[in-house]
């Protein structure tokens, strides 16, 4: 993790694929839809976030309304770890949420700002690009191993990766997953 030195006036947007990385850690990680105990906590997500870039930090995350329906437990549960849920709509065929995300990067990259994105989609690709080549500073919080390979090679351009589970400590649990583990990120207590 950097705790580098705050750039005067920036802030670092949080920006949350929710749809993304629910569907990554229920289909990919666990093999099921992920119970209450087995979902990130956010709470500790903006924490990381703030620390990253150290500096203040704007929590928006991204939620799919086309059913005229909101979860409100859950958006009251965001709004009391003082993220602002954004509730979009559309018709079936759009991607509300990728959509939504893209206008954000593009709006961040008009001004002077930073992002952590927590999604594994490459749909953002362009945009990611485009705030690295403005000197934007940009991180991926992702599960590593399921990571967009063209989003991957971004990392040359200096977009960071945070795994959610490792660097940020998300969970309360270990979660089941197979992956390649550089030596000298391997812990035997995580398998005793």
């Amino acid at each position: 993790m950097s705790n580098e030195i705050s750039r005067s006036g920036r802030k670092t947007y949080l920006l949350v694929d929710g749809e993304n990385i629910d569907a990554t850690l229920g289909l990919n990680v666990l093999g099921h839809r992920p119970n209450p105990d087995e979902r990130p906590r956010w709470d500790r997500i903006a924490e990381f976030t703030a620390e990253v870039f150290n500096q203040p930090v704007t929590s928006l995350f991204f939620l799919n309304a086309s059913s005229g329906q909101m979860p409100m437990p859950f958006v009251q549960a965001l709004l009391a770890m003082n993220y602002r849920p954004i509730p979009l709509s559309g018709t079936s065929q759009e991607k509300v949420v990728d959509m939504g995300i893209q206008a954000m990067l593009e709006a961040i990259g008009e001004g002077d700002g930073d992002v952590l994105l927590a999604s594994h989609d490459g749909d953002f690709i362009p945009q990611i690009e485009a705030l690295l080549d403005r000197g934007h500073r940009v991180g991926l919080l992702c599960f590593r191993e399921f990571v967009n390979a063209q989003m991957a090679a971004l990392e040359e351009k200096g977009l960071r990766f945070y795994d959610l589970e490792d660097n940020v400590g998300a969970f309360n649990t270990i979660l089941p997953r197979v992956r390649i583990i550089p030596i000298h990120e391997f812990n035997p207590l995580r398998y005793i």
